[in-house]
């Protein structure tokens, strides 16, 4: 088989699930349709299953609509996104009742199938059926079908009829009724539904509307995927770029960065350098703030290309050096000029100089 039939056929089961979904879900929202003398009575159907199959009148009565009018705005507003079930007449249904045993419960389809032919008074191409199954009332080990059947032609004229009044029809069910009582019911069998009879048109629109999404799916991943891929190359170059322009740096800064040498680099190569080996002096003021005691005052501080000095009052002027040494901004921190007493004769005047680091560092990679 092709791909190109596989993949259409995937397509197919995958719209037949999303119209058994959807049919699901409107089914919460059941509206059952019956006949009622002149008028189509809708009601909702009532949310214990049972008491419906007992009484078709168990539910809340939503409206009714007369066969001379179709159903008004409102009305066909609210059963828009419901489930229409229609209640055929009993007088348009036939029952047969057969007994097979209890082993074979699970092929009742293919007996039920097989027996139609000469159960039906319509041939079995022109009807329609649903059966039920109960325990046999005169042997345990039987079990009792009841076979529901309608011409198809009745069923196809209630849809036309209910769809030319506002109520598209989903399902058709039938009340069974006992043939040694006619009072007696058995609850509602499905004779037909929409799902079950889905036509090769509603499939196909399903199955456009599935393959535009998985197209449109696709499509956004395969884009995003290239998205993805542009911008990782492009983010890849630029990390080389610096990563080269970092590695060349290296060279002329271990090379020796004189004036003359910056002077004959490139503009953009020269101010890079300059960047790197510039000392940032809101960094060293923050170092010195955080290395220098609470005691110490700081009267000037002088910064000549890589030469800090600072001059002050302390009370332990010798105890500032470690500190200023280990903050990692500063080396080769030294007195430059004797330590005096002050004015006040408790601190000491101080005059410390020192290496400074640059505030970036290149290193080998």
């Amino acid at each position: 088989m092709q791909i190109g039939a596989v993949l259409r056929r995937w397509i197919e089961v995958l719209a037949t699930l999303y119209l058994a979904w959807d049919d699901s879900r409107r089914e919460r929202r059941s509206l059952v349709v019956t006949r009622g003398g002149q008028n189509f009575v809708v009601q909702h159907a009532e949310p214990d299953r049972d008491a419906m199959l007992r009484d078709s009148k168990a539910g809340t009565v939503l409206a009714t609509v007369p066969f001379e009018t179709g159903a008004s705005a409102e009305l066909a507003h609210s059963i828009r996104d419901g489930f229409v079930i229609f209640e055929l007449p009993v007088d348009k249904v036939v029952t047969r009742k057969i007994s097979v045993p209890d082993q074979a419960r699970k092929f009742l389809p293919g007996i039920v199938r097989n027996q139609i032919e000469r159960l039906s008074p319509w041939p079995a191409s022109s009807a329609v059926y649903g059966f039920a199954a109960e325990a046999g009332a005169a042997d345990a080990a039987a079990i009792d079908v009841r076979v529901l059947i309608a011409a198809r032609a009745d069923i196809d004229a209630a849809r036309q009829e209910l769809a030319a009044h506002g109520l598209p029809v989903d399902r058709i069910v039938a009340r069974g009724r006992d043939a040694d009582d006619a009072e007696k019911n058995f609850g509602l069998v499905t004779l037909w539904s929409r799902l079950a009879d889905t036509s090769h048109d509603r499939i196909g629109r399903a199955a456009k509307g599935v393959g535009i999404g998985i197209a449109a799916s696709v499509t956004a991943s395969l884009l995003l995927a290239l998205w993805a891929l542009v911008s990782t190359a492009s983010i890849q170059s630029e990390s080389e770029d610096v990563a080269a322009r970092s590695r060349v740096l290296q060279r002329q800064v271990q090379a020796g960065g004189t004036a003359s040498s910056i002077a004959s680099m490139p503009p953009t190569e020269r101010l890079w350098l300059l960047k790197t080996m510039s000392i940032s002096s809101v960094i060293l003021v923050e170092a010195l703030s955080r290395a220098l005691p609470e005691s110490a005052y700081v009267n000037e501080i002088r910064l000549e290309k890589d030469s800090l000095r600072v001059m002050g009052l302390a009370e332990d002027a010798p105890a500032l050096l470690a500190p200023l040494e280990r903050s990692k901004h500063m080396t080769n921190v030294h007195f430059v000029a004797p330590t005096a007493r002050g004015p006040d004769g408790k601190l000491f005047r101080f005059s410390i100089e020192a290496h400074v680091e640059p505030h970036i560092k290149i290193e080998e990679p």
